[in-house]
């Protein structure tokens, strides 16, 4: 898996038939290895960043670059098989009739010898935990089920970056601790838009705040979710178990 990284610079983006900017200025450079948690209130652009990560969106100005491909039009075909998205809701990526078949979809369309199809399908539901679930349909699983194949769908296409809108959310307690755990096994630089905020703290070693489109606040998560100025300024409502939360901190 080769390592890159994901740079935007200066992007604006305005979706067609609104008179408002969606993103206004964003520029910021991830690196690999980084555990990048996207925070923010609704509607503060987090999913439209996501969607410019790998050229679902296209800036009206500024750009998006990974590894050193800017995305466009006509390389994001190219970027997806670097930059693997999940979304919120599992039934958008999971299709086919079974469980093998959606993990499989994406490294057949890239035109893969079987055997290689193969071997990227069995690592991939390995990793999440699902080999067991190969031959099932996916209506059959459980929600963190689906959430966890969903997962391995993208991981089939081996990208080195991992990008994830609200992966724990409507799950219960131990479904979510079993979702993270099969994410701190993961290698991938990884970026994650996400309401939860404990699992902002114990599992990203870096926070990009977001606020009506542009970039209010970069840097550890911690030093972000209390600095109460901006909080109010913003109008997050962060709960007070936050400030106990520091020792158990990723390094």
């Amino acid at each position: 898996m080769s390592h890159h990284y994901l740079q935007f610079t200066d992007v604006h983006y305005r979706y067609p038939g609104s008179n408002a900017d969606a993103l206004k200025g964003v520029s910021f450079r991830i690196v690999h290895g980084e555990r990048v948690a996207l925070l923010g209130l609704n509607g503060s652009g987090k999913s439209t960043l996501l969607l410019h990560t790998n050229g679902l969106c296209i800036p009206d100005s500024g750009s998006v670059n990974v590894g050193g491909i800017p995305v466009t039009k006509k390389t994001a075909p190219l970027v997806r098989q670097t930059v693997g998205m999940v979304f919120q809701n599992a039934d958008d990526q999971l299709f086919m009739p079974t469980v093998e078949d959606d993990v499989a979809f994406g490294p057949r369309n890239m035109m893969l010898p079987e055997e290689e199809v193969e071997r990227r399908v069995s690592s991939a539901l390995e990793a999440v935990g699902c080999m067991e679930l190969r031959k099932h349909s996916s209506q059959e699983l459980s929600g963190g089920q689906r959430r966890a194949v969903a997962i391995a769908t993208v991981l089939s296409m081996e990208p080195s970056i991992l990008i994830l809108d609200e992966p724990t959310a409507n799950l219960d307690r131990a479904t979510r601790r079993k979702l993270i755990e099969i994410l701190n096994t993961l290698t991938h630089t990884v970026v994650i838009a996400t309401h939860d905020l404990e699992l902002a703290l114990e599992f990203c070693n870096r926070a990009i705040f977001m606020d009506s489109g542009h970039i209010a606040a970069d840097g550890q998560v911690y030093d972000i979710l209390t600095d109460h100025p901006l909080m109010e300024r913003t109008g997050m409502d962060i709960p007070s178990w936050v400030g106990i939360y520091k020792p158990t901190l990723i390094s």
